[in-house]
């Protein structure tokens, strides 16, 4: 067992250190899928793979982390920590079940602190049919250039502006209503691709060759973001139905939210990207939950997404611009306090014993 503080780190490259140190201490089957593109320090990115039980175990948790980039470093402080932990490991083995640990989804997102991958794309988004024409987000086509304005930060008429076209919404489900993603504007906020993403499909790559024996599935996506510091917010993101909701409620409490009850802005979306476990796995009994640590009010999370987007367009601003714009993101996805990480590890360490009932 570490302390939790130690299995948290300060970068991707140091998170990914000591998540493949975690794997291998742990005697777990490691794989890495390498990415094409270097890190923000000339580090090799990868979606990094550790299965910690019985290959051919027809119980099977997944627990993921990493999807929106910078949103990483919480998650992966909760698989270092689960792979360190004796007593977790064991009564996972003692009950017949495997886990499948995912680091960074996104690994270009969490290495160079953005939210999105390296194709401008949020990548919760890009798990739609591109046969078909993609949801038009009107609300996002009148935001766009407020959004975006030439000048950061935004001056008090750009503000104005925005919340006019906010209304009477609240933070929250206005928020939500920009996060639906947008398929119009490929430099903008919020994009969900033209096509599947490196990170898209090499998750589908992998869900094929780890999850096709498999009877029973839970996943855990690990996510960070708006919400009371530390407060978890969990949601079920199976299928819409009465059964697969009490089926998670019963292993997780009923406090776990269906989609449409979310506080999360993006959490409707994530319903697609578990099209490609039930894909994958068309046999198998699949439950799937969101597990979400709050950083920051929705205020701000914006305002750091926005200034991040903005940065991106601007790559000739001065570099205590840059610098700022990049803590300050960070910042509203990970809170580098002591007492954040051990809430977490607890919250997260309860759900992933919870799953072992069911």
């Amino acid at each position: 067992m570490i302390g939790v503080a130690d299995a948290f780190a300060s970068s991707y490259a140091k998170a990914r250190v000591k998540f493949l140190e975690a794997a291998a201490t742990a005697s777990a089957r490691i794989e890495s899928f390498n990415h094409p593109l270097a890190g923000k320090e000339g580090e090799q990115l990868a979606l990094d793979v550790a299965l910690d039980g019985d290959p051919q175990s027809k119980r099977l948790l997944i627990v993921s982390s990493g999807l929106h980039g910078v949103d990483g470093f919480g998650g992966s402080g909760v698989q270092v920590f689960a792979l360190h932990d004796s007593e977790w490991r064991d009564k996972a083995r003692a009950a017949g079940m495997a886990v499948l640990y995912l680091h960074a989804l996104n690994p270009y997102g969490f290495s160079h602190l953005r939210y999105v991958t390296q194709e401008n794309v949020v990548l919760n988004r890009n798990f739609v049919d591109f046969t078909k024409p993609r949801p038009v987000n009107l609300l996002y086509r009148r935001a766009h250039s407020l959004l975006l304005p030439e000048v950061w930060p935004p001056d008090t008429a750009n503000r104005e502006a925005l919340q006019a076209l906010a209304g009477s919404s609240s933070d929250d489900a206005w928020l939500a209503a920009l996060c639906a993603g947008q398929y119009e504007f490929p430099d903008g906020m919020f994009y969900g691709g033209h096509a599947p993403t490196w990170s898209h499909l090499t998750l589908h790559q992998l869900l094929a060759r780890y999850v096709g024996h498999a009877e029973q599935i839970a996943w855990i996506d690990l996510h960070t973001g708006e919400g009371a510091t530390a407060e978890a917010e969990r949601v079920y993101v199976g299928c819409e139905d009465a059964k697969g909701l009490a089926r998670a409620r019963q292993w997780w409490g009923e406090g776990v939210r269906p989609l449409h009850e979310s506080a999360s802005p993006d959490a409707s979306s994530l319903a697609t990207m578990w099209s490609s476990l039930t894909q994958a796995a068309p046999q198998a009994e699949c439950t799937e939950m969101v597990l979400k640590f709050g950083t920051a009010c929705s205020g701000e999370v914006l305002d750091a997404l926005r200034a991040d987007h903005w940065l991106a367009l601007h790559p000739m601003a001065s570099s205590d611009v840059a610098a700022q714009i990049q803590s300050n993101l960070k910042r509203a996805f990970y809170t580098d306090a002591d007492s954040w990480k051990g809430q977490v590890i607890s919250q997260a360490r309860q759900a992933m014993f919870q799953s072992l009932g069911g």
